[in-house]
């Protein structure tokens, strides 16, 4: 089994509902997201998928977040905007991305401070559009 990680970063404010007095309160964060794909062989180049290529959907998926009030995208309407949520959005975009079905994303981490952060570990079977 090979797994490659690709960072990248975006600010974004939320308000959460339901979690602490403090968190209700709209404020934002410098997200950093670090995603994980893998996949148990490698092409003929001898890579499992070229990094520029996770980056290139990874910046699609970033660039819909960044600088905006996450309660109001349409994933988040009905669903709260923490960092577990935000990790499971990413991860099943990003899944949905993937061309090569022998390649899949296997966990997003989602920091929302340097010291804070949540993992989605993507079922392998799960349907992205879930």
């Amino acid at each position: 089994m090979y797994e490659l990680k690709v960072v990248s970063r975006f600010a974004a404010a939320h308000q959460l509902k339901m979690v602490t007095e403090k968190c209700e309160n709209l404020h934002g964060h410098n997200w950093r997201i670090e995603v994980f794909v893998s996949g148990l062989e490698l092409d003929s180049s001898g890579v499992l998928i070229d990094f520029g290529e996770v980056k290139k959907y990874l910046a699609r998926i970033i660039d819909s977040l960044d600088h905006k009030f996450l309660n109001e995208l349409d994933f988040f309407r009905n669903v709260n905007p923490s960092s577990e949520n935000i990790a499971r959005y990413i991860a099943r975009e990003l899944q949905s991305s993937l061309t090569n079905p022998s390649v899949n994303v296997s966990r997003v981490s989602v920091w929302e401070s340097d010291d804070a952060c949540a993992t989605y570990y993507m079922p392998r079977a799960e349907d992205p559009s879930r």
